[in-house]
This record gives C-alpha cells, sequence and structure tokens, in this order.
C-alpha cells in the first residue's frame, strides 16, 4: 500500500490507529476495491503531511510572536533578502510537492487503466434512471428508484437506505477485472460509487471510462453525483458483487427471462387485452414512471409539468398518443420510453392515461398498436 511505502515521509505515530477517524464517519471510505484503498492511502498521506506543515509553521510563528513580543522589549530586526533562505524555502516545499507527486501519479495511472477487462459494462444516464448493457452477454436494463412515493411524501416512515434503492441493481462478479462505458441519453450525469472510487460523468455525445475489481461479495450504494435536473436526488445507483459462479447462475436466469419476455410480447400481439386487464397493468405502470411528473391524478405540476386530465394529448388522436409515450417530446423533460418499456406496459399506460381521471375515451389501446407503430407496418 501506499502508506507503507511512503511512512518516512511523516512521524510513524500518525498511522499508528486510524479507528477513531472510522467510527466518526467524517473520512473517506476505503472501499473494497484496491484503487479505493490506494486512493484512501493517498488522501491520508497528505492530509498528514499537511498537518505536520501546518503544525511547523504556526508553531513557529506563535513561538516567535511570544518571544519578540514588545513587552520583553525586544528591537525589531531590519534586514531584507536572504539567499540561503530562498533557496530553503523553495527547495522543501519542491522536495514535499515531488514526495506527493509520486504515488499520486502511480495512482492516477492506476485509475485509467482499462485494459484486459472480463467484462465491459455500458453505463447509460437518462433523466433519472440509469441504463446498463453488458457486452458480453445479450442483457440490458433500467435501474429505477424503487423508494416508494409515500417515503418521499412522507405519509410512510422513512427505510434504513431511502432514496438509494433500486428495481434492477447492477450485478458484476467478485473478483473480475470489469470496465464500465459511461454517457448519457440527455444532460449530464455522473456514476458515482464511493466503495469503488468510481466517479465518471456521463457526458452525451461522449464516452468515458472507468473499471473495478471488487474483492468482497456484497452490496455497495451510489448516487448520481452531478446535478441533472428535478429529480437529480431521485437517481441511485446500487450495485451487487456475486462471486464468479453465482454470477454466472444470475447471468444466465436474467438472459433466459429476458428472452422469454420477448416471447411474451410476440404472443401478446395474437391477442386482445381486456380493459380491465389493460388499466391494472397501466396504473401500475403509470405510478411507476410517470407519476413523478404528472402526478397520481394527472393533474401535472402548473408550470413544469402539463396535466394529463382532460389534456389534447389524452383526449385526441390516438396515434399523436403513442407517439409522445414511446419517442417523448424534444426539448422538454419529457422523455421517451419505446426502449425502456414492453409493449404490454407501453399499451396499457396509454390507455389508462385516455381512461382515467374522468377522461373515458373507451380506447383500449393492444400491444400489437404499439408494435404497428414501432415497426411501420
Amino acid at each position: 500500500m501506499i502508506a507503507k511505502r511512503l511512512s518516512w515521509l511523516v512521524p510513524t505515530a500518525v498511522f499508528a490507529n486510524n479507528a477513531f477517524a472510522e467510527e466518526m464517519r467524517l473520512n473517506l471510505t476505503k472501499g473494497v476495491t484496491d484503487v479505493s484503498a490506494d486512493v484512501y492511502d493517498l488522501h491520508m498521506i497528505i492530509f498528514y503531511i499537511c498537518c505536520v506543515i501546518g503544525a511547523i509553521v504556526f508553531g513557529l510563528m506563535f513561538w516567535s510572536i511570544f518571544h519578540h513580543r514588545k513587552s520583553k522589549g525586544v528591537t525589531p530586526a531590519n534586514f531584507h533578502e536572504s539567499t540561503k533562505v530562498e533557496i530553503l524555502w523553495t527547495a522543501i516545499p519542491f522536495v514535499i510537492l515531488i514526495g506527493m507527486a509520486i504515488p499520486a501519479t502511480k495512482t492516477l495511472i492506476a485509475m485509467e487503466d482499462t485494459t484486459d477487462a472480463d467484462l465491459t459494462v455500458q453505463v447509460t444516464g437518462s433523466q433519472w434512471k440509469w441504463h446498463y448493457k453488458y457486452f458480453e452477454h445479450d442483457l440490458d436494463f433500467y435501474s429505477l428508484l424503487a423508494t416508494p412515493i409515500s417515503e418521499i411524501n412522507n405519509k410512510t416512515a422513512k427505510t434504513e437506505n431511502y432514496l438509494l434503492e433500486v428495481d434492477r441493481p447492477l450485478v458484476i462478479p467478485v473478483g473480475k477485472k470489469v470496465r464500465f462505458l459511461i454517457t448519457s441519453d440527455d444532460v449530464i450525469h455522473s456514476w458515482w460509487v464511493p466503495d469503488f472510487a468510481v466517479k465518471k460523468d456521463a457526458n452525451p455525445g461522449f464516452i468515458n471510462e472507468a473499471w473495478t475489481r471488487v474483492n468482497e461479495s456484497g452490496i455497495y450504494r451510489g448516487q448520481c453525483a452531478e446535478l441533472c435536473g428535478k429529480d437529480h436526488g431521485f437517481m441511485p445507483v446500487v450495485v451487487i458483487a456475486k462471486e464468479p459462479a453465482e454470477f454466472d447462475a444470475w447471468m444466465n436466469e436474467q438472459v433466459a427471462l429476458a428472452k422469454r419476455a420477448k416471447e411474451e410480447e410476440q404472443r401478446l400481439l395474437a391477442m386482445n387485452m381486456s380493459m380491465e386487464e389493460l388499466m391494472e397493468v397501466g396504473e401500475r405502470a403509470y405510478i411507476a414512471n410517470c407519476a413523478a411528473c404528472h402526478q397520481a391524478e394527472g393533474q401535472g405540476i402548473p408550470g413544469v409539468f402539463p396535466a394529463l386530465k382532460g389534456s389534447e394529448i389524452a383526449l385526441g388522436d390516438v396515434d399523436k398518443h403513442i407517439d409522445i409515450v414511446v419517442n417523448g417530446k424534444a426539448g422538454t423533460a419529457m422523455q421517451g420510453y419505446g426502449k425502456q418499456l414492453g409493449l404490454k406496459d407501453l399499451a396499457a399506460i396509454v390507455t389508462y392515461e385516455r381512461n382515467a381521471w374522468g377522461n373515458n375515451t373507451g380506447d383500449a389501446v393492444q400491444a400489437s398498436a404499439i408494435n404497428a407503430y414501432l415497426t411501420g407496418k
């Protein structure tokens, strides 16, 4: 570790015990990766160097003030330039900075080395969720906030991981090098997991790289660390690290589920759902995806998000309604759900919005109608 290699830089006693700082929870986390441990050690070394410099400088300053005070009758010295002093106060900081730069450079190089990855995951931010795509496997999914609206609205007690739970966490294997390709669909986000020492901006139109190799299985939480809009605080990151055998079993199961879901969608194209089923599925999907902006009763937020209750879009042309649900609306916070939701949920949401809150158009939009729109057939 860096701390061991550079212990000569500071008094050994300073490194004796960090338990107090850890208990106070006011320090950086050591994390669960080699890089995060190096970052922690680097942080502590520089912190201690600053403490020693501060103690020496302020100690000399207060000593000088005390022993050369006017009440002792000390006469101020009258001198100007000193070549020796100037060389000394230039050389000492230079040596200190070099001593800090060497381990810092090594750590930064290690943080940016994404070569020879065992697994590659594309991380895409969008308002306000994360999309994960495994390059080596036929699997991708969205990860959404799972904290109930009742907790957010203070109607029920907040749980331990308030605003830090998702419906589908990212799963990676322990002991394997995982490369992250981080980008965005809309505005700048930032994917941040403190335990991994990974924090990278997700910029639209660009791809940033990061990596991790987790040493311990467990659940690790983070958040979007870039102010990205109204629901910036509702964009958590949850990563589960599993043993390689468990990860492989999970991956096989998820790929099989995704395949069955596609087969189910094809089956839906040949059948019609009842209005009752469409409304039931639609209400559930609407609450999960749309209610944060348009509100549970479709009243919207005046001046910010339009109401759907009695609106032109919900009562007007069905194709226009499908278009805005599938593709969103450019220049607004209304994102498209065509890539996020299945045909069943898309059809159910449109049906629900056209028949809830007194809209009562009687339109029952089926999965086949959504498929026809998407394929142009």
